[in-house]
This record gives C-alpha cells, structure tokens and sequence, in this order.
C-alpha cells in the first residue's frame, strides 16, 4: 500500500493527449487556461505557473527583493525547500519554533525573533492545515514585513472566509504527485501585485520580458517554465478540485474513525474557523514514545506492505543546517519532539475502508510491540 497515490481517470489522459497532438507542448495556451483557472478559484489577481513550488518560492525571494544578509523568520518544521529558497539568495532563514496543535509557526514567539535585518515571514500550512495568518499578517503590518504564503500543502485550506494563498504579499503551491492535486511536476506563484507578478513571468522564461524576442533578456532569468503538457493534467485535476478535496476528506475522516479507540497516538487537531485541506494524514505518538521506538514502529508497518514515514525530520537538523549554521538539538524543542513522533500514513482519496482498516490494526498491533 503505498504513501501516496495519484487521482487520475481519462479525463486527464485525454487532456494531455490533446497537447501531445498539437504542435505547442510548451509556451502554449494550456499555461494560460491553467493560470486563469487557478486565478479565478483562488479569488487572486494573477497566478504564475512554474515547474515546482520549489521554483515558485524561490521566484517570490527575488521578486520582493530580498537578499545578502538579509532575514526571513520561518518555520523548522516543514519541506526544507521553504527554507532553502531564502538561502538561493543569500539571505538567512530564522527559525521559529512551533505551536504543538497546528504544528505551524507559533505566531507568539515571531515577534521576538525580529530585527533590523527581517524583511519577510514566510508562514508554511503544514500538512494543509491553515496557520494564523491574521496575528501574521498584524505583525506584518507593524514592522513592514513582506509576507511570503507556503501554501504549497494546502490548496482548498481556508483561514476565516479566506482561501489560503491569498493572504500574503505572494504565495506558492505546489503539485507534485502526492499532493490534493497534481501536474506530475509544478508549481505556481499567487499574487495580487502586478510587478511581482510581471518580475515571476520574466524570470521563470529566462529573464525575458513579455512580448520581447527569444534572444533579448532584461533581466537573470531561469529555465522555470510549466509545460503545456504538465498544464493541460493541471486543467484537468483543477476542474475535479471539490471532488478530489472531498475524496480526501472522506479517506480522513475513515481514518478518525478507525482510530477512535486506540490508546497512545493523537490525531490531527480540529482548529476553529479554518478548514484543511487534507495534504497527508499524520498521526503523532505520545510523548513516552521514543524517536527510536517510532522508527520502529515505521520499519514494522513497513514489513507488513504499508508505505508510511515519519514526516518532517526538522530543517535545522538536517546535516547541512547543521554544518552552516551550528544548529543543534534542543534549539527548537518542539518542532524536534513533534517530530521524533510522527507517523504519516498511507493517504489518498481512494482509500477504501478496509484498506484503513487494515492500517490502523498494523499500527495498533506494533504499538504493543513496543509497550511489551
């Protein structure tokens, strides 16, 4: 049973198919349709797709001119990616620790954290649930910070009345495979600042300006570009968006379910006035579980055909953070014991009750194991 799983039916496969028959596989209209469509579900002013939200994230650095020396305050739970892009432009991420709830940054520590260097916050919806972007976004106003929206798991997630990707100066989702909805490879810049905006388009093609030549570059530019190919999938699973949310709704709300009566793991936490978009579903061991005794845990599940992992080993520990910049155990105490217990499952949104089933006995059965 694996970690994740595509949602693709013909409809997707005819839609690339159609590309594959034309003779504009890439810098074609299927970018554009992708682009609106986007735009217009998210209630934005512009999308800009790219080819990760790798890429996306890195774009937005740029365009909001962040650079040498300069800071970021971010999460250390989280894809490294959202901490490597501020260090693409030589800039320096500053870790936050996390609200052990949302397992977002916990928006009462940020204010101390900032400096005369801190020109960005750049907020992620880890495991698509939505962080505090109101206290965020207060903070923001009060220092004159750039608000650089992760919402790269999220897609669909609202805070308030709000879709999330729309609350910062710009946002970034991604759609790699095991993500709500995928383009195989992609990504995509949200914003309502036509420069932002127009700086993303140039730089994702290579630095080129809209309507200028192939040749004619008037700025440093990447080879970020989404294919048609990618675009055309995207079309596709956009326009089945509230049907493949639901999907995963329904496999979360099996597994609440499944779980209801088993002893020493907590569940996703229920946060008022936002709704997440299930991204994976991640279970946390209590605190007398040991890391050692979760990764064990993880090599059982995995001996009985379950694809599961732990999920996120925190960016400050990662052996390069560490190398660069010093970072140890116990700097941010509750990203790193969040961390030592998670156990994400095998999450996608044609799970079928008894492959739940199936799961939560494994998971059940090793946890005695190792109260034995």
């Amino acid at each position: 049973m694996p970690l994740s799983r595509p949602d693709i039916t013909r409809l997707e496969r005819e839609a690339v198919a159609r590309v594959l028959d034309s003779p504009r596989l890439s810098l074609g209209p299927e970018v554009v349709k992708f682009e609106k469509m986007l735009a217009s579900y998210l209630g934005a002013r512009h999308t800009v797709a790219v080819n990760s939200g790798t890429s996306a994230l890195h774009l937005c650095v740029r365009a909001l001119g962040i650079g040498d020396d300069d800071e970021v305050i971010t999460t250390p739970f989280s894809f490294v990616a959202s901490a490597n892009c501020i260090l693409y432009e030589r800039a320096r991420p500053v870790f936050v620790d996390i609200d052990p709830r949302t397992m977002n940054l916990d928006t009462a520590l940020v204010e101390a954290k900032i400096s005369k260097r801190t020109k960005a916050i750049l907020p992620v919806h880890v495991f698509g649930q939505p962080t505090d972007m109101i206290g965020l976004g207060a903070l923001a106003d009060k220092y004159r910070l750039k608000v650089i929206e992760d919402a790269c798991e999220s897609i669909g997630a609202t805070c308030g009345e709000k879709k999330v990707g729309t609350f910062g100066d710009c946002s970034v989702l991604a759609f790699y495979p095991n993500k709500q909805m995928t383009t195989a490879e992609g990504g995509a810049i949200i914003t309502d600042n036509d420069s932002v905006a127009s700086a993303c388009r140039s730089m994702r093609n290579q630095g080129r300006s809209e309507g200028s030549t192939w040749l004619a570059h008037e700025r440093l530019g990447y080879n970020y570009r989404l294919s048609d190919i990618h675009s055309a999938l995207g079309v596709a699973q956009l326009s089945r968006i509230e049907e493949l949310l639901d999907k995963r709704k329904r496999a979360a709300d099996l597994y609440a379910r499944a779980f209801e009566q088993v002893e020493g793991i907590s569940l996703p936490a229920v946060i008022p006035e936002t709704t997440r978009s299930w991204f994976v579903y991640v279970v946390l061991l209590d605190p007398q579980f040991t890391r050692d005794e979760r990764n064990q845990i993880l090599m059982g599940m995995r001996q009985s055909g379950i694809g599961c992992s732990d999920y996120f080993p925190p960016i400050h520990l990662q052996p390069f953070y560490v190398k660069q910049f010093g970072y140890r155990r116990g700097d941010f105490p509750v990203c790193e014991s969040i961390s030592d217990r998670t156990i994400a499952l095998p999450f996608f949104g044609d799970l079928e009750e008894e492959d739940v089933a199936y799961v939560a006995s494994v998971l059940e059965t090793e946890l005695r194991k190792v109260r034995a």
